[in-house]
């Protein structure tokens, strides 16, 4: 493999970069450096190597460098084979930041408006009905599950705008203990209310299993991924929490998956309604899953090109 000790002015032109640095840190790392591809060399110096997108985030990983109090030995230029360049920058390419948190708000749109609305009800002592008695009856679950929803709703598509995390990793931290906070509030509320308040008319078994198995699955995750955190295990952290909110997103989806269903197949009946709803949980998980794997196959084949170019 041929290397170019480069420049920072022309470091953006380029697609992939070795930084090499003083000392070791563990693989967990990588995601801090924007899932780099992070290795140890017997000279007890540690390699990051992966595809930066311009001359900002080359900058901002060595200011991170620099925090960490890791002295920079040089920065070069990788020269892959084109079909291995082509696996790392396909694998590494990302929604731009601006397009995620739209997408991901639009997509809550409906299910906030809905709260807000379940809200207004109760404050303005509403006319109680089959639908809403249980909430009149026992108002501060579904008070604190929609307030935390919402933020957890609305805050958490920042989260991961890798732009934003790079420019504002004060607000990242700060939004994150946040996000865990109100996260739990949802997961644990929605529990509550699935075991304690009556059960609707059209709600069956397998929707009541359902709300148990991704409830449960939501409070996991965001205490997996807490505790990846704690450990300094970056990696774990962000796909942890992406699952959590991934699960915590599922009404935005279920909205879809439910109008979808009424223009195919006509008013839902139990089973359809249950089946439904859970969809919208499964194409969630599935969509964070692919992202998770995306990211870590890149940083496979990132490995993968080092050791057998070293080998040679």
């Amino acid at each position: 493999m041929s290397k170019t000790q480069m420049s920072l002015e022309d470091h953006h032109k380029q697609d992939l970069y070795e930084i090499r640095f003083k000392g070791q840190l563990d693989t967990r790392w990588s995601d801090w450096f924007e899932g780099m591809s992070l290795s140890h060399a017997n000279d007890g110096t540690t390699i990051l190597l992966g595809p930066v997108a311009d001359q900002a985030a080359l900058l901002g990983l060595l200011r991170k460098l620099r925090d960490l109090g890791l002295p920079l030995v040089s920065v070069n230029q990788v020269h892959a084979n084109p079909s291995v360049a082509s696996a790392i920058k396909a694998g590494g390419k990302e929604i731009p930041g601006k397009w995620l948190v739209f997408a991901l708000l639009m997509l809550s749109v409906i299910p906030v408006a809905a709260g807000i609305f379940r809200l207004t009800e109760l404050v303005r002592n509403a006319e109680i009905t089959p639908a809403n008695a249980r909430f009149f009856a026992s108002p501060l679950p579904v008070v604190l599950h929609i307030l935390s929803a919402s933020i957890y709703a609305i805050l958490g598509p920042f989260q991961f705008a890798p732009g934003f995390r790079r420019s504002r990793p004060g607000w990242h931290r700060i939004s994150g203990r946040l996000l865990v906070l109100c996260g739990l509030i949802v997961g644990i509320s929605g529990l509550w209310m699935t075991l304690f308040y009556p059960r609707p008319d059209d709600s069956g078994d397998l929707l009541y299993a359902l709300r148990l198995l991704f409830g449960s699955g939501m409070v996991i995750s965001i205490l997996i991924g807490f505790a990846m955190i704690l450990r300094g295990d970056w990696t774990g952290h962000r796909a942890w929490m992406m699952r959590s909110y991934a699960i915590g997103l599922g009404a935005g989806t279920q909205v879809l998956t439910q109008t979808a269903g009424e223009l195919i197949i006509g008013p839902p009946s139990e089973l359809s309604k249950a089946l439904l709803m859970g969809a919208g949980w499964v194409i969630n998980l599935a969509v964070a899953e692919w992202v998770i794997r995306r990211r870590s196959a890149s940083v496979h084949t990132l490995r993968t090109h080092r050791e057998q170019d070293n080998v040679n």
